[in-house]
C-alpha cells in the first residue's frame, strides 16, 4: 500500500489539476497561456525547450511542485497515460480533465485516465498486465502505442508515408525496429505522422529504453501542434545502391545453440554463423559417433543449400573433447573461398546498382517485375557449364558473375543473391540433383528456375514465377 500511495503522489505532483483549455475541434488545440519561465530548470538552451514550453502553454503540465519540469527524468507508464488522456480530453471535450469526471473515490489518477483511453478505443482492454505496471518506467515503444492512435487521422495525418516506408524497407534507417519489435507499427506511425524522427542520424527509435519527460514533451506537443511536427532529414539519394553490402547483411540472424537437437535449432545456429560473417561454428556433442558426425555434416550442407548465395557447398569436421567444429568452404576454391565470396558479392552489387542507375529498375515496380528483370539478366549473362565437375567453381555464384558460366546451384545462388539485394525473401527447392529458387513476390510464393530458363537460344519464361504445385510437377517430369 505504501508503494501504491507513493506512486500516486508522484503522478499528482507531475500533473496537477489544470483549468480547461479554450479549445474547439474545428480550430484544433489552443495555447491558453504563455510560458514565462515557470520551470527553473528550463532555459532557452535546454533540449526540448520549445516543446516543454508548448506543453505548459497548451495547459498540459504545470511541472513539479518544486518549480522544475525535470526534462531528463524518467516517465512512468501511468504518467504517459495521464498526459495522453489529457490530450484526448482536450480534443474531445475541450477539458483536459475529462477523464476524471467518472473517477472513483481514492482511485489513482493514472487508472482513471487509462480507463478513459480504453473507453475511447485508444487503448485495448488488456494494455497493461496489471495496475501495478502503471508505476513502472514507460518504454518508448509503449509510448508509441499510446500516441499513435490518440487522435483521428484528420487531426494527426500520416504525411511522410513514402519517405518512412522506403527508409524502413531499405534497412538503412530505423535499424532497431523490425516486425518483432513490440508495437513496431505504432513506432513507424509516429515517424509517418511527424511525431518522431528518432534519436540519431539513422532514425533509431530505441524502443526498449525508458522515455524521458523531455522526449515525451516533444512527442506530445507534436501530436497537438502541427507547427511542431517534424520531417526526418534522411538522405535517400543512395537508397537503391547496394555497394558496400556484405553477404552477412543478407542473412536473417539466428540464435546459436551449443548442442542443437532439432533441425530448427541447427538451421538457426548456422544462420547465426552466416550473419556474423563467419565460416565455422562449434557445437558440443560429448559422445558423437562417426556416423552421427557425418549426419551432422550432411544436415549442415542441406542448410547451406538453402543459402546457396553465400557460396558454401562443402564442410569439414574436426572433433575433440566433445567439441565439434564445422568449417565451410567452396569446392575447388580451397583457401580462396572468402575471396571468391567477396568478389561475387561485389559483382552482384554492381549489377544491382547498374540496373537502378540506368532506370531498368524503378521504385514503382512490384517485386514480380524486379524478379523478372533479374531472371532475364541471369539468362542473358550466363551459359550452362557442361564440363563442370564436382570441384568446379561453376557451383557457386562467383563463376557466373566472373566468367559467365554456372550449373544449377551457381545459377540459383547468383539469382538469389540479386533477389536478396532487393529485400526479396527467397530460398531454394532441391529435387534430386537439381536446385532452383523459391521466392515470395508481393506476398505470393513462386518457384523460379533460371537454369532451365537458359537452356535455349532465347530466355524461356515458362520457368519464371511458376506456382509451386506446377513447378514440382514439371520438375518431377509430370504434366502440369
Amino acid at each position: 500500500m505504501k508503494t501504491y500511495l507513493s506512486a500516486l503522489a508522484l503522478a499528482l505532483c507531475l500533473l496537477l489539476p489544470l483549468p480547461p483549455a479554450q479549445a474547439a475541434q474545428e480550430t484544433g488545440f489552443v495555447r491558453s497561456r504563455t510560458y514565462a519561465g515557470e520551470f527553473s530548470d528550463l532555459t532557452p538552451d535546454s533540449p526540448f525547450y520549445d516543446n516543454v514550453a508548448a506543453l505548459y502553454a497548451y495547459g498540459l503540465s504545470n511541472g513539479k511542485e518544486d518549480g522544475t519540469f525535470g526534462p531528463g527524468d524518467t516517465v512512468t507508464l501511468g504518467q504517459a497515460v495521464i498526459f495522453a488522456g489529457r490530450i484526448r480530453g482536450l480534443y474531445q471535450t475541450g477539458d483536459a480533465g475529462a477523464a476524471l469526471a467518472h473517477r472513483r473515490e481514492n482511485a489513482p489518477a493514472a487508472l482513471a485516465y487509462l480507463r478513459y483511453l480504453q473507453a475511447e478505443g485508444v487503448l485495448e482492454a488488456d494494455f497493461t498486465g496489471g495496475d501495478s505496471e502503471l508505476y513502472q518506467p514507460a518504454s518508448r515503444a509503449q509510448v508509441a502505442h499510446i500516441l499513435s492512435g490518440l487522435l483521428p487521422e484528420e487531426a494527426l495525418p500520416s504525411v511522410h508515408d513514402e519517405l518512412v516506408t522506403l527508409a524502413y524497407s531499405s534497412r538503412r534507417f530505423l535499424k532497431d525496429v523490425n516486425e518483432y519489435t513490440p508495437y513496431y507499427q505504432d513506432i513507424l506511425a509516429l515517424y509517418r505522422k511527424g511525431v518522431s524522427t528518432g534519436s540519431d542520424a539513422a532514425g533509431s527509435f530505441l524502443p526498449g529504453q525508458p522515455i524521458t519527460r523531455g522526449a515525451l514533451a516533444a512527442m506530445l506537443t507534436r501530436v497537438v501542434d502541427p507547427a511542431l511536427r517534424v520531417r526526418p532529414q534522411w538522405d535517400l539519394s543512395n537508397l537503391y545502391l547496394a555497394v558496400g553490402t556484405d553477404l552477412a547483411d543478407l542473412v536473417e540472424p539466428g540464435n546459436y545453440t551449443l548442442s542443437p537437437s532439432t533441425a530448427e535449432e541447427l538451421e538457426s545456429s548456422l544462420r547465426s554463423m552466416l550473419a556474423q560473417g563467419n565460416d565455422q561454428t562449434v557445437f558440443y556433442y560429448p559422445s558423437l559417433s562417426e556416423e552421427e558426425a557425418r549426419r551432422l555434416m550432411d544436415q549442415s550442407l542441406e542448410v547451406m543449400k538453402a543459402y546457396c548465395e553465400q557460396g558454401y557447398n562443402q564442410v569439414s569436421c574436426t572433433r575433440g573433447a566433445g567439441l565439434v567444429t564445422l568449417r565451410f568452404s567452396a569446392a575447388g576454391a580451397g583457401p580462396h573461398t572468402q575471396a571468391y565470396r567477396a568478389a561475387a558479392m561485389e559483382a552482384a552489387a554492381a549489377v544491382h546498382d547498374q540496373l537502378w542507375n540506368d532506370g531498368t529498375l524503378r521504385p514503382d515496380m512490384k517485386q514480380l517485375e524486379k524478379a523478372r528483370i533479374y531472371y532475364t539478366w541471369i539468362c542473358d549473362h550466363c551459359a550452362y557449364d557442361y564440363q563442370a565437375g564436382g570441384d568446379s567453381l561453376s557451383h557457386i555464384p562467383y563463376n557466373l558473375f566472373a566468367n559467365g558460366a554456372a550449373v544449377c546451384d551457381g545459377y540459383t545462388g547468383a539469382y538469389n543473391l540479386l533477389l536478396k539485394l532487393e529485400g526479396i525473401r527467397c530460398s531454394t527447392v532441391v529435387l534430386g540433383d537439381h536446385i532452383w529458387t523459391a521466392a515470395t513476390l508481393d506476398g505470393t510464393e513462386y518457384h523460379i528456375d533460371t537454369t532451365w530458363g537458359d537452356t535455349g537460344s532465347a530466355v524461356d519464361y515458362a520457368y519464371f514465377a511458376m506456382p509451386p504445385q506446377k513447378s514440382l510437377a514439371v520438375h518431377a517430369g509430370q504434366s502440369a
